[in-house]
């Protein structure tokens, strides 16, 4: 029996050209987790942004409830993702839970849904950058510059970080969430104390969440979290992944519920609850810029359109940082190129970076050229076509990134079911069934709804093409990654057997996996 666990041990230790590769390992703890997850859902984008746009277009007063209702189904959710990370370590997180919990098909399934949904995310994002930054310049300087060279910097800046040690990204990212968080509560502080109609709690009324736009509501609100979810891909390189992991996720996602929560009801009080749909409605992501330049100074107001940048910035590594990670786990066993699971001698994914890198590059290259070579912003928005970068970049992508999130939390919700039905580990039915299967039905209910939701999402009078090949492109993903996974069960069942099951070599709860007759277990 000895043998052959060694000889599985070496099979889940190496990449898939027997050659050892690794992330750095013992390197995060809790407050670098955390910060990482936070970055991802960019607090001040949100507050300026997705509050907004939630006010505007959900017409409805419940915002501020609809962001504890999801921060609620999410704290459900990670009670059963966090048991399943203490046994489960793999920088493919969601990847290596549905081939453990559901089959090793939908691991593979699922790893190109996360693939797809972090690079769109990512890349959406750098069209909102690239547009605040120049836009920022022309209103300062006077000087007009493309949105699209400001990217290509950002890109080079990201790229860069992403091939150092992880800690150097956690530094910087914690820096710049700590500033967010530092300008937010002052917009905060200032709303409650300029409150034209007093200081009042009509939009905590749950009368206004449970209205007709109580689906919109969750389905715009969901947005906001996104990256929550991956602290388990930090896990191979956390100092304890059987604590840090879950004490992480648990941290970000009530900092994060209520600080959206109070941030939501704050602005409302600042506008006035009677006013606050009709402003976010005519001045959008900017009625936060306007209202500070109003009620402080104008150079508060410049401060705080900075760290929105910064904020967009954060966004931006922290899911390349995730991208990354994937494109390793998923190279060192076999599934995608083996050339993907190279690491630095610092023990970064320098292969996997330098993919989402030009993946980026390409994506924003193609829409600088249809926006401004082929004249595609002039047509298809006409006076607005400064905007072109955000209505579709933007728009299109981290939507379609949202509702691939939504999908795949949902299905590892499932997976943890799964997994535990094999062995529970001596834990109760909440954590392995009951907590699991509630939040998976109400992730699912919010995925319906998102495509129910699409056209309004997208900002649509009418469905278009668009409407039905973004969400598209996230169930091709699925079903191709299925369909690949049962053809690796043919023509490779090497690699198959190591589907999900790899680990890095010290991490907590190295897996043992099927290679020479053993059943899945922790060693």
């Amino acid at each position: 029996m000895d043998t052959d666990k060694r000889q599985t041990q070496t099979a889940v230790t190496t990449g898939a050209d027997g050659n050892p590769a690794g992330l750095s390992r013992r390197v995060l703890g809790v407050p670098a987790i955390t910060m990482m997850i936070i970055a991802a859902s960019a607090p001040l984008t949100v507050v300026a942004g997705g509050v907004t746009t939630s006010f505007a277009v959900t017409e409805s007063l419940g915002v501020p409830l609809g962001y504890l209702l999801i921060a609620l189904i999410l704290t459900v959710f990670a009670v059963g993702y966090t048991a399943m990370s203490r046994y489960v370590t793999n920088a493919g997180a969601f990847y290596a839970y549905i081939a453990q919990g559901l089959s090793r098909p939908f691991g593979v399934g699922g790893s190109l849904v996360a693939l797809v949904s972090y690079n769109v995310m990512q890349i959406g994002i750098y069209g909102l950058f690239g547009f605040q930054l120049s836009s920022m310049i022309q209103a300062k300087t006077g000087v007009e510059t493309p949105w699209w060279l400001w990217v290509v910097v950002c890109i080079a800046l990201v790229g860069f970080l992403g091939v150092r040690s992880v800690d150097l990204s956690a530094k910087v990212l914690g820096v710049l969430v700590a500033l967010e968080f530092v300008a937010v509560l002052v917009f905060d502080v200032v709303s409650l104390t300029v409150a034209p109609e007093g200081v009042t709690a009509e939009t905590l009324n749950p009368g206004h969440l449970l209205g007709s736009a109580f689906g919109i509501v969750l389905v715009f609100g969901v947005a906001a979290f996104m990256g929550f979810e991956s602290g388990a891909i930090y896990g191979e390189e956390a100092k304890d992944p059987k604590r840090t992991v879950p004490r992480a996720t648990y941290l970000a996602v009530v900092i994060i519920g209520v600080f959206y929560a109070v941030s939501a009801w704050a602005f409302s009080v600042g506008i006035g609850p009677s006013a606050i749909v009709g402003e976010a409605q005519q001045s959008g992501p900017d009625l936060m810029f306007i209202f500070m330049g109003a009620n402080t100074s104008v150079i508060i107001a410049d401060i705080m359109t900075v760290l929105f940048i910064t904020s967009l910035f954060a966004a931006l590594q922290a899911f390349h940082n995730a991208v990354a990670r994937y494109f390793y786990s998923l190279g060192r066993e076999g599934v995608l190129p083996n050339q993907l699971s190279k690491t630095t001698a610092a023990g970064a994914p320098w292969v996997g970076s330098v993919t989402q890198t030009v993946l980026a590059l390409v994506v924003v290259a193609g829409f600088a050229i249809a926006g401004d070579a082929l004249g595609a912003a002039e047509d298809l928005f006409g006076d607005l076509a400064v905007l072109y970068p955000v209505l579709t970049m933007f728009n299109w992508l981290t939507n379609t990134g949202a509702a691939g999130l939504v999908l795949l939390m949902a299905i590892s919700a499932l997976s943890v079911i799964g997994f535990f039905k094999q062995n529970n580990r001596g834990l109760n039915p909440w954590v392995t069934t009951v907590a699991p299967a509630v939040s998976g039905i109400a992730l699912l209910g919010v995925f319906v709804m998102i495509l129910a939701n699409f056209p309004l999402m997208l900002g649509q009078e009418k469905p278009d093409v668009t409407t039905f090949v973004l969400p598209g492109i996230v169930l091709f993903a699925l079903l191709f990654g299925i369909l690949w996974g049962l053809v690796l069960s043919s023509v490779k069942p090497e690699i198959y057997r190591q589907i999900g099951h790899g680990t890095e070599p010290g991490a907590y709860g190295t897996q043992v996996i099927d290679v020479v007759g053993v059943e899945d277990k922790n060693v």
